[in-house]
């Protein structure tokens, strides 16, 4: 049996699809359960840098939805229905190419903050970027 979607998830969803910053960038929603959001980042010329190279810009933008996203899936209903990232730190690892997968998780939520883990990989699963982030809830 498939672990039940958080109180959010619909929530989370409808701010992805959306987001007019997110559907210029193409992300997309894959699975959300508890303290954890998987997104996509389709490949897109709009989004490379230089050949076929996946602009860091764009994977930064991918970890802060996927830490965001996972900040609202949380397993118990949040009061809170917006807040922002304080903080993201990306560490690059390798370029990324073709469509990018992120995993952001809940890692600790205290005061009003979650903080956030998230890696983003490519299709062979090899990490491309790794990120920890803070999300303040208003």
């Amino acid at each position: 049996m498939a672990p039940a979607a958080p109180p959010a998830a619909e929530f989370v969803r409808a701010f992805v699809a959306t987001s007019p910053f997110a559907r210029r960038t193409g992300l997309e929603v894959v699975d959300l359960s508890a303290d954890r959001a998987q997104l996509k980042l389709p490949f897109d010329e709009g989004n490379v840098t230089v050949a076929d190279v996946v602009h860091g810009g764009a994977i930064a933008t991918l970890l802060d939805v996927a830490v965001t996203a996972a900040a609202f899936c949380a397993p118990e209903a949040l009061d809170a229905t917006s807040g922002a990232t304080i903080s993201l730190t990306v560490h690059y690892v390798r370029a990324g190419r073709g469509d990018l997968v992120a995993v952001g998780r809940a890692v600790r939520r205290a005061g009003g903050l979650c903080f956030c883990a998230a890696e983003a990989t490519d299709a062979e699963g090899r990490a491309v970027a790794t990120a920890i982030g803070t999300y303040r809830y208003a």
